[in-house]
């Protein structure tokens, strides 16, 4: 159980959904609210779908490259450490370009849901000792999450402000560095057990 929640946790922080808040927000202003609903729906599904291809064909790509377990976990421990250390220290660049057009995939659902970071963990956590079950079911959760709190993006907007969406997403940055270094620190561990003698 406490996997499930941990995985759980890893993948809402890596989408990255309240700190994209505002982008959301001004990408889809000049839509009805019908119509913003639809596209926050539509973009998450084809999130979900690239999410799924990737846990699924990713051990082709790591077979095709021979990559080791150690190698996974400590490189994946590094790339979410620095990924939690711009959560922390960078401020979210939350002005965008306006768009003559309804937003499709790009860059709402590619590169802002299913951006590097998300699809880099979701490669490095599918080698790990987790059942498809589980991984799936965090998974599904953590989009689901994602997707609620997107639903409501001009209420979260509204309530918390720019300096309160950065907070919550430094609050998730601190989270994730515990996280990143676990798995580094377990990486390194096998690595060196691993060593002969």
């Amino acid at each position: 159980m406490a996997e499930f929640f941990t995985l759980t946790f890893t993948f809402f922080i890596l989408m990255n959904s309240f700190a994209t808040i505002p982008i959301w927000v001004s990408l889809l202003k000049d839509l009805s609210p019908k119509r913003q609903y639809f596209v926050i729906v539509r973009e998450m599904l084809v999130a979900l779908i690239i999410f799924l291809l990737f846990y699924f064909l990713g051990d082709l790509l790591l077979d095709l490259l021979s990559t080791s377990q150690n190698a996974i976990s400590i490189s994946g421990g590094i790339i979410l450490f620095i990924i939690a250390l711009r959560m922390i220290f960078s401020p979210t660049n939350i002005e965008t370009t306006e768009v003559a057009q309804e937003p499709f995939i790009v860059p709402l659902a590619i590169p802002i849901i299913a951006g590097p970071a998300m699809l880099a963990a979701i490669i490095i956590y599918s080698h790990k000792e987790f059942s498809k079950t589980i991984f799936i079911s965090a998974l599904l959760l953590a989009w689901l999450l994602s997707l609620i709190v997107l639903l409501c993006s001009p209420f979260f907007k509204k309530a918390m402000g720019k300096r309160g969406l950065k907070a919550c997403e430094s609050l998730m940055g601190f989270v994730l560095t515990l996280i990143s270094f676990e798995m580094l620190l377990n990486g390194l561990h096998c690595f060196i057990r691993d060593l002969p003698c």
